[in-house]
């Protein structure tokens, strides 16, 4: 992340937003736990596979606690969460948080850079958390494929996003000193 000041809201801040929006409490529950990984994740990167200013953990947290910031509503609206939330974020003084909030279900590029970005840690985090659960990478995936991918064009775009992720999940821990299953062992030593 660049040297240049960004506008980040607090926890605190996160937390007014979330109530004034609504949040069903189980996406509440849901997105500290993509949260929690996200910054596990961030908190055990080896300095090689960082940017040499690393990455921003209080955007990081930002945006894994708001990437949900409208998905109780879309549920009356069927908006693109992920959209309409980047959009909020970005209206309220917060596009930075925004554009990872923006690209939580899928990243707008994949592998854009030799090192890791915000926007992925956060993306594979939402990956391993089923409602408030964490799961393994193919337990996830295998729920939003059964959830969402009843047409044929929508399954084969998960199928695509599943592939994807399993090379993110790669990319990632092979800066870490941990496996994948391993997340639920470290999370509970914190």
């Amino acid at each position: 992340m660049n040297e240049q000041r960004i506008k980040i809201p607090s926890e605190g801040e996160c937390r007014q937003l979330i109530a004034g929006m609504g949040m069903l409490e189980n996406i509440v529950a849901h997105s500290r736990q993509v949260c929690r990984v996200s910054l596990l994740i961030v908190d055990h990167l080896k300095p090689d596979h960082l940017q040499p200013d690393g990455l921003n953990r209080d955007l990081i947290r930002a945006a894994a606690l708001l990437h949900d910031i409208t998905k109780t509503r879309s549920f009356q609206t069927q908006e693109d969460h992920a959209e309409t939330g980047e959009k909020l974020l970005a209206e309220i003084g917060y596009p930075e948080v925004g554009r990872i909030v923006g690209q939580h279900v899928r990243l707008d590029r994949y592998f854009a850079s030799a090192v890791l970005t915000e926007a992925e840690v956060v993306n594979y985090a939402d990956k391993r958390v089923l409602h408030d659960r964490i799961v393994p990478l193919g337990e996830r995936m295998g729920y939003i494929l059964e959830k969402y991918g009843r047409a044929p064009e929508r399954k084969r775009a998960i199928l695509l996003l599943w592939e994807k992720t399993e090379a993110l999940e790669a990319r990632l821990f092979a800066g870490l000193p941990f496996a994948p299953d391993d997340i639920n062992r470290f999370l509970d030593g914190c």
